[in-house]
């Protein structure tokens, strides 16, 4: 009996550990909003390299592949076309686990955690009706 109670009070333990690792949900949207506020400010000043920084493994080769080039340039030609632009105040945050989505007054961004912390998985986002969001910058 003694073993049976070791077993669930260690299963709880490391439940336990494993969720307040995560952080609680306001904690985390707070986390989501800082990472989606330093991006937006370095898509106002056009700082390639921390937008670089700022994007998720996936997200980056996919620039790079689509661009045929380095990210620095690939972001640097999404800014000139005017592909990505700051997207203005925060409007909503909504977190899911490991992925979140936060809405701007002009763009939507999504991310997702990773061990070093929030990365942007894809940006420049406009609604479709009834259809996934088209995106400028995405993971494949």
């Amino acid at each position: 009996m003694r073993g049976r109670w070791y077993g669930r009070g260690a299963t709880a333990l490391a439940l336990l550990t494993t969720v307040a690792a995560c952080g609680t949900p306001s904690e985390r949207r707070d986390d989501v909003t800082a990472e989606v506020t330093r991006f937006e400010q370095a898509l106002d000043a056009g700082e390639r390299e921390r937008l670089c920084a700022a994007l998720a493994p996936a997200t980056r080769e996919e620039l790079e592949q689509s661009a045929r080039s380095g990210c620095p340039e690939a972001i640097g030609d999404a800014l000139e076309e005017r592909e990505i632009t700051a997207g203005g105040a925060v409007r909503g945050v909504d977190v899911y686990g490991d992925q979140a989505r936060v809405v701007l007054e002009q763009d939507t961004v999504f991310l997702a955690r990773f061990p070093a912390g929030w990365k942007v998985t894809a940006a420049g986002c406009r609604p479709r009706p009834e259809r996934p969001y088209q995106c400028a910058i995405k993971g494949g």
